[in-house]
């Protein structure tokens, strides 16, 4: 995996955040504790941390604060809280290959475990001796923006009509907002320049844009499903996402309703998510989002421009194409 090496050069300052994260999600309720443990174990690709403390560190010369770890621990902390919720609302059995806590334990238990993780989250921001409103700011949008996201994407799929725009504003929502507080909190735990706090903004918007969009892709192009969410699943829940946006530019108006008229009949007829997966391939979808992830790598790599040159930076380029060309 591309960040193990990266793990490996963050060295202590990574062992410290992760200390945060399983200490923060101790109790002595057992069946809490053993769950708690059996998520962090199944933990995935731990990217906004990850992004995190490599954007602290390319701020300020290779260092970090006590607050750059409590960030880096509540972004994670807050990503996996929405996931349990997330799989509560689609009744998702899997993830990451394993049982769902919802499949586990049933909704009840999720909602419970979840709203256990967004305290923790909230301790770890406020643990640090920083009184910064911009902390606060950020977080908040990001819980609002999560939430707005998914009641957007909620009522979309009921009328089949997403444009651009809301797409955009979708992803934004549930997957780029976090990773613009994961690199904003991390400039500014290192009392970095208001301007170099705008460019990490930027770079972690730009990266959870092309991070997203490349999911959306793997929905359509990918046929292993064994890693992460089944394959095709997004049609299937009547998403339109930008593969299937892209080829709809390509024909008249005729034919764009008819294609949304598929996506939106789905539910009985589970056939039609074929139909439309094809019409994508025909119709230069599947180019069409790969040449916007592309735009959106490199703005994210442009950001970085103002920073100094660093091993930590280098990272943070090499995230940014990960990004655009991972498998999983």
């Amino acid at each position: 995996m591309v960040n193990c090496e990266m793990i490996s050069f963050l060295g202590e300052d990574w062992t410290r955040m992760t200390k945060r994260i399983e200490s923060s999600l101790e109790s002595d309720i057992s069946l809490l504790d053993k769950t708690n443990k059996t998520i962090l174990a199944n933990g995935g690709k731990k990217l906004r941390p990850l992004v995190s403390l490599l954007m602290a560190r390319a701020c300020s010369g290779g260092c970090v604060t006590n607050e750059s770890l409590d960030y880096a621990a509540a972004v994670e902390l807050l990503h996996n809280a929405t996931l349990i919720h997330d799989d509560v609302a689609d009744e998702s059995m899997v993830r990451r290959g394993a049982p769902t806590v919802y499949a586990s334990l049933g909704q009840t238990a999720s909602v419970l475990i979840g709203d256990f993780w967004l305290v923790q989250t909230m301790k770890c921001i406020l643990s640090g001796g920083r009184k910064d409103d911009r902390i606060a700011d950020l977080f908040s949008s990001t819980l609002r923006s999560l939430a707005e996201g998914e009641m957007l994407q909620l009522e979309k799929t009921t009328t089949a009509d997403t444009s651009e725009e809301e797409y955009l504003r979708i992803i934004y929502s549930k997957t780029a907002s976090l990773f613009e507080t994961a690199s904003a909190c991390a400039a500014i735990s290192v009392n970095a320049t208001e301007e170099i706090v705008e460019a990490a903004k930027e770079y972690g918007r730009n990266l959870g844009l092309a991070f997203q969009i490349k999911d959306d892709i793997m929905d359509y192009e990918s046929s292993d499903i064994s890693l992460g969410k089944p394959v095709g699943v997004d049609l299937m829940e009547k998403k339109i996402t930008l593969p299937l946006l892209g080829a709809l530019e390509t024909v008249n108006e005729d034919e764009k309703k008819e294609i949304r008229k598929k996506v939106a009949e789905i539910d009985s007829k589970p056939e039609n998510a074929e139909e439309v997966r094809q019409f994508v391939f025909a119709n230069g979808g599947i180019q069409c989002a790969k040449n916007r992830l592309r735009k959106y790598v490199d703005k994210a790599v442009e950001s970085l421009s103002i920073l100094p040159d660093s091993k930590e930076k280098e990272y943070l380029t090499a995230l940014a194409g990960f990004s655009a060309d991972r498998k999983i």
